[in-house]
């Protein structure tokens, strides 16, 4: 150890994440124990356009990634974690050792080595993971301090450098032939694909009518019971399962019987035949029932159980589950783990048994495994935190509302998880009769006796029900019956049914369908969601998840010309992948390069991207709707194209109809296409010719509603030809060009106005505004038409006025009269709020939510933030919205550095020599940093370039 550190105080400092997991921990660490938090990633690649001027020319330039030098990423810190480094560095001055307690997983560790990285401990550094902020949980870490795991690092950089290569090179190509700012992702966009394939299959549906019946059937002694069709004449009765996705009945399968599709008349019939007929059982079978309890909560199962019981999204579900966490109610919410600690174990069966009764806990502790073979993460389940479980009903008062919902689900969980089976037992009933046209029917019922509830005494586990099928009917109760017995039957009716198809996804369904593929890992799920939908590619119709048809664009671009990297099977083998990565079985530099170069026998990302020929962007953009109408994805969103006769004049312009943005894609059937075209009127008219101009004057329909403007014809080049020839000072001619167009003069219609009644004077006066009203004060006051109504102006005073009609009535004294009251906030009287939340607990100022120019917002009076995208104001909480101005509040403008600035910083140069670097496919041999060593030394991970 350094002298120098022999004249501290014995102080050891403990980096966290989170501020708010600071404080937690802070109580459970004894004297000598400084808590700081990094607040996050200290670190990560820039922005290639904020490289230093000498990197942008190198292999460095394009990613911010030496591709050259085993795909060393160039890290910088991030500006607004500048203040924050250096006060850790100050922290770590006067301490003895350096705790590094960032979290139990793959990201945790990267955050831990970064750290390491930049503040470069001259004393004892030592790894310190938990899964649950609680004294015993911290014991237990501090017992267990370890080095840190370098094959954890490299996995997690090398995820890093994927989607940076991933993302860099297939997003522009977005660019070029859909539309700026969209984004490719390694996973964004096979998520992306699922919604959109699920939305093709609807939209090729057609759906089936079939029919069957349905009785009431009481026995002698007066019990009575449901019971539906099941067969006539020995052939069974068509369900919604026996027809295709085109509305055919699909062919039986050999050794099974017939399958009848009755139809309205067919069954009406039958229904009228069998009034009054006698039935009788014709068959009676039972069988035990057994029941297991769910296995724990790992992330995925956690957001889709949230998403059905309570209704959240997934991100809203993992920002409680973080808060949770961070004050030490739950264990660490992101593992795909479904394994529990023995104390967890002991703790989960010991109030079982104290709340139901010794019988409802089974002999032995249940074990559950994983399905994936890779499960990582927090190397345990989501649960209550501790040795010993907190009953809710302990909690309740020291938890917000939401907080506690998600508590209450995680416990119920977890104990469930170690109690009894639930027993009981299922009977299947068949009944016959005959109708008065001879022809035979069957009946059928089943239902569910529970004898011993088990586990569902705690909980029972939702599920999603799809579109158009009935929940109900399991747990239909059923009177003693046997072989033979007489029946009454009444009031059987003919019921018709209509095919449904497939369900959309929700966030549910889809986080369950990511991790059945093996896509994503848990703490991928939630932002995965969150970004396909503020990119626009996904909206929310109440819990289903919708495509947009920028999303049909996209997907179809990245099939047609990236089929392996949207490759639902590819996606997957990446992340098994990283995890032989972190497992220490792969290279890390090797893999990389091979995924990105390839080799002789398989071309890597770049080379896919550098031979991708010609993309007919229009051919990307387009869907056929209809014969003849076609939906094209344009600039100012989706519209439908009719193209132009071939007898019609020329220059006539093919007919459009813009595509209503409620209509989902699947609702945009032919015969809906057809009506949409028929209903619009023209979609540009000409009015006549500006007598002062010359030019005519034409009525259009624009992207924000009808609009008139002039057409100023293009110079030909005959008139091009005949312009004076101008010469340069030395005598040569100079080239004639065509001048600058000049830009036509525009104006909105009136909302009483129409492109079909506009006149040719109502668009001139149109285009003659603004209309200049006098001068008041020295100032010209206009009146004039905007986006957000009629207002006047003077200088940079903006008024607002009643009506579109006062542009051409208002006078100048109106104006002044207008000017001389006291300017209100808000172009109009206020609106309600949309929501409202209590005083903010920091500036006791009350938080609303208010409908914005650009959407939902809250604020208190000082601070506004807008509603996140995707979160509906009905899932937003008092929590939520306290915690968002929060954030806004805290979050200082970032300052630019400039080139100049971060060079002379004393960046290291890209490409610094490492010791010990993983050749073919193998693992570097170098030793990782002990808890003695300064962390200076470099390991095949901490070699990295150094920012």
């Amino acid at each position: 150890m350094p002298a120098k550190a022999k004249e501290k105080s014995g102080k050891k400092l403990v980096i966290v994440e989170s501020p708010a997991k600071s404080k937690s921990i802070a109580k459970y660490l004894g004297e000598g124990f400084v808590v700081d938090a990094s607040v996050g990633h200290i670190r990560d690649l820039p922005q290639p356009s904020e490289l230093p001027a000498e990197l942008k020319k190198t292999s460095v330039g394009k990613f911010a990634i030496d591709l050259d030098n085993d795909f060393e990423p160039y890290y910088v810190v991030n500006p607004d974690k500048k203040k924050k480094v250096a006060e850790l560095k100050a922290q770590l001055k006067d301490a003895d050792e350096l705790y590094l307690a960032t979290d139990a997983d793959r990201e945790g560790e990267a955050i831990a080595w970064h750290l390491l990285e930049v503040l470069k401990p001259k004393v004892p550094v030592h790894r310190m993971a938990f899964t649950e902020i609680t004294k015993e949980g911290i014991a237990r870490a501090l017992d267990n301090i370890r080095e840190l795991d370098t094959d954890l690092v490299d996995a997690q950089e090398t995820r890093r450098v994927l989607d940076r290569l991933y993302g860099y090179e297939i997003s522009p190509v977005l660019w070029r032939k859909i539309a700026r700012g969209l984004s490719a992702g390694r996973v964004q966009s096979v998520a992306t694909r699922l919604v959109v394939e699920r939305e093709r299959e609807r939209m090729a549906f057609r759906s089936a009518s079939y029919w069957d019946l349905s009785g009431e059937f009481a026995t002698t002694a007066g019990e009575s019971f449901k019971a539906k069709l099941t067969g006539v004449d020995g052939a069974r009765v068509a369900s919604g399962r026996d027809f295709d996705d085109k509305g055919r009945l699909k062919d039986s399968k050999a050794g099974k019987s017939a399958v009848v599709a009755l139809d309205e008349q067919a069954a009406t019939s039958l229904a009228e035949g069998l009034t009054g007929a006698e039935f009788s059982v014709t068959g009676v079978e039972t069988k035990p029932y057994t029941r297991r309890p769910a296995a724990p909560f790992t992330t995925s199962t956690l957001q889709q159980e949230a998403s059905r019981k309570l209704r959240w999204s997934s991100r809203n579900t993992m920002q409680i589950a973080q808060r949770l966490y961070e004050n030490g109610y739950i264990t660490y919410m992101r593992t795909d783990s479904v394994a529990l600690s023995n104390e967890a174990v002991t703790a989960a069966r010991r109030q079982a048994s104290e709340l139901y009764g010794g019988e409802y806990v089974p002999d032995k502790p249940r074990v559950y495994k994983s399905k994936s073979g890779n499960a990582q993460e927090a190397h345990e389940a989501v649960r209550p935190a501790g040795d010993s479980f907190r009953r809710p009903r302990d909690v309740r008062s020291q938890l917000s509302g939401d907080e506690f919902k998600l508590y209450e689900l995680i416990w119920k969980r977890t104990v469930a998880s170690q109690m009894a089976d639930a027993k009981g037992s299922t009977a299947s009933v068949r009944l016959s009769g005959t109708s008065s046209d001879g022809r035979s029917a069957e009946f059928g019922a089943s239902g569910t006796v529970i004898t011993f509830r088990g586990f569902m005494a705690a909980y029972e586990e939702g599920r999603d029900v799809p579109e158009g099928q009935d929940e109900s009917g399991s747990d239909a109760r059923l009177p003693q019956l046997a072989e033979g017995d007489a029946l009454v039957g009444s009031d059987v009716q003919a019921l018709g049914h209509e095919t449904t198809p497939p369900a959309r996804y929700t966030e549910a369904s889809i986080v369950a369908e990511l991790e059945a593929r093996e896509i994503g890992r848990p703490s991928t799920y939630a932002p995965t969601i969150s970004t396909i939908m503020d990119r626009g590619y996904v909206t929310k119709r109440g819990g289903a998840l919708v495509p947009s048809w920028i999303a049909f664009s996209v997907v179809r671009l990245l099939e047609e010309h990236f089929a392996q990297y949207v490759d639902y099977g590819f996606t997957a083998r990446l992340e098994e992948d990283l995890d032989e990565i972190a497992q220490g079985h792969l290279g890390r530099s090797e893999w990389l390069r091979h995924f990105y170069f390839g080799e002789e026998a398989e071309h890597g990302l770049r080379h896919v991207v550098e031979n991708l020929g010609d993309i007919d962007a229009r051919a990307i953009n387009s869907i056929e709707i209809a014969d003849g109408i076609v939906l094209r994805v344009g600039k100012f969103g989706p519209y439908l194209e009719k193209p132009v006769p071939a007898d019609a004049p020329e220059g006539t312009e093919p007919q459009r109809v813009n595509v209503p943005e409620d209509l989902a894609p699947d609702e945009l059937t032919a015969e809906k296409a057809i009506e949409l075209m028929e209903q619009q009127g023209p979609s540009e008219r000409e009015l006549g010719v500006d007598p002062e101009t010359g030019r005519t004057i034409v009525a259009k329909d624009g992207r924000y509603g009808p609009y008139v403007t002039e057409v100023i014809p293009e110079m030909t080049d005959a008139e091009l030809e005949a312009m004076p020839t101008e010469y340069y000072k030395n005598g040569k001619p100079k080239p004639k060009k065509k001048p600058a167009k000049v830009k036509p003069r525009t104006g909105s219609l009136f909302k009483s106005m129409s492109i079909e009644t506009v006149t040719l004077e109502e668009a001139l006066q149109l285009l003659s505004l603004p209309r200049v009203l006098g001068e008041d004060e020295g100032k010209e006051i206009t009146v004039q038409n905007g986006r957000f109504g009629p207002y006047l102006k003077k200088g940079s005073d903006s008024r607002s006025i009643e009506s579109e009609e006062q542009i051409f009535t208002i006078t100048l004294d109106e104006a002044k009269k207008i000017y001389e009251q006291p300017k209100q906030r808000g172009a109009r009287s206020a609106t309600a709020p949309l929501a409202e939340f209590g005083d903010d607990p920091t500036t006791e100022k009350p938080i609303v939510v208010k409908d914005g120019r650009f959407g939902p917002y809250i604020t208190d009076g000082a601070t506004n933030i807008t509603v996140p995208r995707g979160m509906s104001i009905e899932e937003l909480t008092r929590e939520k919205a306290i915690e968002l101005l929060a954030e806004k509040r805290a979050k200082a403008p970032a300052k630019r550095s400039t080139t100049t600035s971060r060079a002379k910083s004393g960046t290291a140069k890209s490409g610094t020599a490492k010791s010990g670097t993983a050749k073919s496919g193998t693992k570097t041999a170098a030793k990782k940093p002990t808890t003695k060593k300064a962390s200076g030394t470099k390991s095949a991970a901490s070699a990295r370039t150094e920012k």
